[in-house]
This record gives C-alpha cells, sequence and structure tokens, in this order.
C-alpha cells in the first residue's frame, strides 16, 4: 500500500519559538487509512496537520527541515493552493475558512477555484448537502450558523472539492453528540466505499476510538505510530471506558461501549443502580433569573419565552443539539445580546457585563488582544478593580508557564484557557463558558473542572454550554437541555442523562441509568 501522507524527519518551530512544534518526526499515513491524531494540548497535533498540505511552513514562517510528501507531491515544491486538488484541510476554528455569505456558494467556492464543470459542481454540492445532513442551511447566511452548523459546512465544503486526502482538526468539537456521529459514519464510508485517506486529531476520543484504523501518538513533538489501542495505551490516554479498565486492571483496555460491556459482563457486579451521593452543591438564594426570554437575529427567532433560575453554588450544563439557542441564551444572560421580550436579573437588578457577570465565547480570539497572556489577565483585573497577580489567575488553570507568550502565539486549547481566565479574573458573581472544552486534554479538562467547582463553593455559580456529555456528567449540578428555542428538561444528571439515547455518557450506556463516570463505577465495582 502507497503513502498518502509521507513524513521524513521532520522538524518545525514557530516564528520566535526555540521549542520545536514537531521533532524529528518520521511517518507515514497509508492510502484509504482513516487515521488519528490523538496527544495532550500543545503536543504538535495541529502542526503535524498543518504539515500535510504545506500550510506548515509556507504560511507559518518558523524553521522548517526535513520533506512532506502529500499524494506524491513535496510540500516543500508546491505551496497549499498547488495541493489543494489532492489534499483539503478543515482547520479548528470553521469559520476561518468561509469566503462567500451564503451556504451553497460556499460549497461551490473550492471547485470553482479548481475549475470543475458546471455540471458536476451542481451534482458534489448536493451529494455533500445530503451526506451532511445540511440540506436545509442551502440558502442561510454562514454568519447566521450556530457553532456547529459553521462545522458541518465547512467539511461539507472541502469534500465538494473531491480531494484525495481530507485533515481535520477536531471535527467533532462543536457538534453535539448525534451530530458527531453522523458525521464520523459518513467519514468512515468514504474511507471503505471510496478509498479516501482521512486523518483527524481530536481530544473527545469517546466519539472517534471505535472508528480509526490508525493512530499517531503526539508527544512534545514527537510521534509514536500504531493501533488505536496501542497508541493510546502508550500515551496513558483513551475515552472513558479506558480509564475505567486502567482503575479495574482490564488488560487490554476497551475502546468502545461494546467491548466494555463484553469485558464488564464476565469481570465485575455491578449493582442495577448507584446509591445516590450526597450532593456536593449547596444551592442558596437565586443569583441569576431569566424570565420569558425571546431572542432572535433579524427576522429569525430563536429563543421562545425562556425561563430560568441559577442559584448560588449550581453549576448547570447547557445542552441541546446544534442550533437549539444555547450561544443566544448565554448572549442574552451575560447582557450582550439585547432579548426581544423578557429579562435577565442578577442579584435583582440588570446585569453589568463583565461585571456581575462574564461570558467566555465560543471563539476565544474575539477577546484576545494584548501583546503577552499575561496582559490579558491583567487589563481584566484592573477594568474590575480588583488587586491580584495574573500569574495567581493563571495558575488556577494550570497555564502559567505561558504568562510571557503571545496569546496568539498559544494552542487552539492553551487560547481557550487563556481567555477562560481573562475573561474570569477577578471573580464575577456569574460565569458563562460556551464551548470551553475544545482543544483541552483530559488533564486540562479536570482543571477546568476544579475551577468550576470551586466558583461554586466560592459562592458564585455558571452556565456552561457543552456537547460533551463526560464533562456534563462529571461537573454538572442540574442539567437543562433545550430544543428548538425552548427548555424540554431541567433536572440532575442522572435524571436527563442516564435515560438519554443520544446524551448518555458511556458510564451510562455501559452499566445502565445513574452510572455517569469512571470514578463511580470503580468505587462500586466488586471483582467476579
Amino acid at each position: 500500500m502507497s503513502e498518502a501522507v509521507l513524513y521524513r524527519s521532520v522538524s518545525f518551530s514557530y516564528p520566535g519559538v526555540r521549542r520545536r512544534a514537531l521533532d524529528e518526526v518520521s511517518l507515514s499515513v497509508p492510502e484509504g487509512a482513516f487515521a488519528l491524531a490523538v496527544g495532550p494540548t500543545g503536543s504538535g497535533k495541529t502542526t503535524l496537520l498543518r504539515a500535510a498540505n504545506g500550510l506548515v511552513p509556507h504560511f507559518t514562517g518558523g524553521t522548517f527541515s526535513g520533506r512532506v510528501v502529500t499524494g506524491g507531491r513535496d510540500t516543500l515544491d508546491h505551496a497549499p493552493r498547488h495541493l489543494a486538488d489532492v489534499i483539503a484541510y478543515v482547520p479548528q476554528d470553521p469559520a476561518a475558512s468561509f469566503v462567500l455569505d451564503r451556504v451553497e456558494d460556499e460549497l461551490a467556492y473550492g471547485m470553482e477555484n479548481l475549475g470543475v464543470a458546471p455540471a458536476h459542481m451542481r451534482r458534489r454540492v448536493e451529494e455533500v448537502l445530503d451526506l451532511l445532513a445540511i440540506e436545509p442551511l442551502r440558502d442561510r447566511s454562514v454568519r447566521s450558523l450556530s457553532g456547529g452548523e459553521r462545522q458541518r459546512v465547512t467539511i461539507a465544503a472541502a469534500l465538494a472539492a473531491g480531494p484525495r486526502i481530507l485533515v481535520l482538526d477536531e471535527p467533532t468539537s462543536q457538534l453535539d453528540p448525534q451530530g458527531a456521529e453522523d458525521v464520523l459514519a459518513a467519514l468512515q464510508r468514504l474511507v471503505h466505499d471510496h478509498g479516501m485517506t482521512v486523518l483527524i486529531a481530536e481530544h473527545r476520543l469517546e466519539r472517534v476510538a471505535g472508528f480509526v484504523d490508525l493512530a499517531i501518538g503526539c508527544a512534545a513533538g514527537r510521534t509514536t505510530v500504531g493501533s488505536p489501542a496501542e497508541v493510546l495505551e502508550r500515551i496513558d490516554s483513551g475515552p472513558p471506558v479506558a480509564r475505567l479498565a486502567r482503575m479495574l486492571g482490564w488488560s487490554p483496555a476497551p475502546l468502545t461501549v461494546r467491548e466494555a460491556r463484553a469485558i464488564a459482563g464476565r469481570s465485575v457486579i455491578v449493582p442495577e443502580a448507584p446509591v445516590p451521593a450526597p450532593d456536593p452543591f449547596s444551592p442558596g438564594a437565586a443569583l441569576l433569573e431569566a424570565d420569558g426570554l425571546v431572542a432572535g437575529y433579524a427576522e429569525r427567532e430563536i429563543l421562545h419565552g425562556i425561563q430560568l433560575r441559577l442559584f448560588e453554588g449550581e453549576v448547570i450544563v447547557l445542552m441541546g443539539r446544534n442550533g437549539a439557542g444555547k450561544t443566544t441564551l448565554l448572549r442574552c444572560l451575560a447582557g450582550v445580546h439585547r432579548p426581544a421580550a423578557g429579562t435577565v436579573r442578577v442579584r435583582g437588578r440588570t446585569p453589568r457585563p463583565g461585571v456581575d457577570i462574564a461570558l467566555c465565547p465560543q471563539e476565544p480570539e474575539s477577546v484576545l488582544y494584548c501583546e503577552t497572556v499575561a496582559e490579558e489577565i491583567a487589563v481584566t483585573l484592573r477594568a474590575r478593580g480588583v488587586d491580584g497577580r495574573s500569574e495567581d489567575e493563571l495558575r488556577r488553570f494550570g497555564i502559567e508557564d505561558l504568562a510571557a507568550r503571545h496569546p496568539r502565539d498559544c494552542s487552539a486549547g492553551q487560547r481557550l484557557l487563556v481567555a477562560t481566565a481573562a475573561m474570569v479574573a477577578g471573580g464575577p458573581a456569574v460565569v458563562l463558558l460556551d464551548e470551553p472544552t475544545r482543544g483541552l486534554d483530559p488533564e486540562a479538562k479536570a482543571g477546568l473542572a476544579r475551577f468550576l467547582r470551586s466558583v461554586a463553593e466560592g459562592g458564585g455559580a455558571a452556565i456552561v454550554a457543552t456537547h460533551d456529555v463526560e464533562l456534563a456528567a462529571a461537573i454538572a449540578s442540574r442539567v437543562v437541555m433545550l430544543a428548538a428555542g425552548e427548555v424540554i428538561a431541567d433536572g440532575s444528571p442522572m435524571q436527563v442523562l442516564g435515560d438519554s439515547r443520544v446524551f448518555a455518557p458511556q458510564m451510562t450506556r455501559v452499566f445502565g441509568a445513574g452510572w455517569l463516570t469512571p470514578e463511580q463505577v470503580a468505587a462500586a465495582a466488586v471483582p467476579v
């Protein structure tokens, strides 16, 4: 089998940075492979992917050595535009790749540049609209799409150009669970039925581990290649079922719910339902109240009469399919989007954005504008009139070593943590986070969970909009589910996630309703 992408002794460092993002990387991705790049935040995954189509070093600059050969072409001799017919790249930020306003026009744009005949263009557009289930978005403006909808459109635009190799950086990070499964199943069909080569980087391993057939483990710029099970065990990573396996001593560790159910059935006895644990949260008085919120954009109404109460000491996780209205609700609560009707009160008064309530948006770049990470925090502290050190705030998120870095030089996950630290510095009463786990490895997510618990324990409260059901199972005191701009469920994680076919965490799928986290199961499991 020939190589779709070949890396030969590739080393690379970004301009002004001594540390190598890639360090003597030699590996190959065979034609027709479905490959996964996995590793901690900042380990070099995105750089590895961007080198495949020549964005590194043609677009980034920096110090590059070695060779990358993609589709038989050396990327040093062929700029990204001269590789566009064989390889397509979908970045972490889908909006960054949009050129035109209308969705259907955006899908056709890449083909126009490649000189595809109009008849073929029309057929391909219809095919990718169906493949990614985005036909209803055909005439929409890309500016009106939710984060998950933008992600699907970007993938569709890449596929429409007809590449032999598709590279995607966290393609499911903003997709709801069903949407993520549909996209991954579509990619798997392209690999198995059409011989396409797919290389993805992803942190949501519970979503992708069962689809891929090759894994590339990344750590400090170095790589290791093998089967998904081998590589994930080598780098001590994996989905929640693999984490449970390490706790219970199962070997080899399962990567899918089906594998875990088979092992659990012959290895442990777990009660039908967990014993309810004491609630670690002690909700106090109502901190935030939203009554009858109606909101939208232009002529399109998104929220329809939302009622919501957030109490001191709570962490609410806001869930729902893409386009359900989660981001619009957070923007209304933060006071940065004016509702058409209804009111929002924080401790009985109109919220002061950035003072009583802080919102970290899906795109962290939109709130980062200083020369150093430390200065981003210092600006917020000064604006709130709070005495404090930037390093102390960064330490809460485990990113104090980034203090002197320029925010734009950080990885996507690091930028997200920097933006979160900047927005919440000084301790606002209410913290709102919109998709805060994109680009975060398990360790960083654990740090984010500790921060949210500290907010609740300190008398504040938080609302987190996310599609990460494993995070919801670990941190939520309440789960609020939105659908078509309305609240359809509001209760404990056990109540809302425990009987869901779509939003259930892996432990629920393996052991039944009520079981939410590997730690919870490991504490109750009895060996056979």
